[in-house]
């Protein structure tokens, strides 16, 4: 039991402060018309982060982090990453009230979603040194048990933002609250997009 409360209260902490990977998932249900349509970004969100959980666990992720150019290489890509997510983000606010207008398109969500989980080095960096270090005090089926709890956490999390966000479209007949907080999802993507620039710039 304790190492199943510890990786949901461990999971739970790292993913619940807003980042790129949130604040896309919450946007996804507002913008598109069912929640069902944004099962694509929900699915490839949660398939990444199992992915990077399972290897943070087995231990070679921290190997692979202690890499200096991969640390450059994944500031460099995920800046220009975030750039252009903001961008589309902003420039596609206005469009959103038209009703039966295609809003993120499938190989879009995935492709966005991807990004924002897989060339995201805050997030990795929570992964390998917090669930990877913190899953060396458990072996066998306690371990086992930690890293479905932070696994689970993720899915859980990642369909409630898509449904909250599909909500509060649901409420928004005109749109005007679509456009703001596309808005407002594309500064904030821009502003980790600078930190995450900062970084790549340091780390040269």
């Amino acid at each position: 039991m304790e190492p199943i409360l510890h990786g949901i209260l461990l999971a739970f902490g790292l993913i619940l402060p807003l980042g790129a990977q949130n604040v896309f998932l919450f946007n996804q249900g507002i913008i598109q018309k069912r929640w069902m349509y944004t099962l694509p970004a929900v699915i490839t969100a949660g398939m990444a982060d199992t992915i990077m959980i399972s290897i943070a666990v087995s231990g070679i992720s921290v190997l692979v982090w202690s890499v200096p150019w991969i640390q450059v290489v994944l500031y460099g890509v995920g800046a220009c990453f975030l750039f252009y997510i903001g961008y589309s983000l902003w420039k596609s606010a206005p469009n959103n009230t038209h009703a039966g207008e295609e809003r993120f398109p499938l190989r879009k969500q995935i492709a966005f979603a991807i990004s924002v989980s897989l060339l995201n080095p805050h997030a990795i960096l929570d992964i390998v040194g917090v669930i990877g270090t913190s899953s060396l005090a458990y072996t066998g089926t306690e371990k086992w048990a930690f890293t479905i709890a932070c696994i689970l956490v993720s899915w859980i999390w990642f369909i409630g933002l898509a449904a909250a966000g599909r909500l509060v479209g649901s409420l928004d007949k005109q749109g005007k609250i679509i456009v703001v907080l596309n808005r407002v999802s594309a500064g904030l993507i821009w502003i980790m997009a600078i930190l995450m620039l900062v970084r790549f710039i340091n780390a040269l």
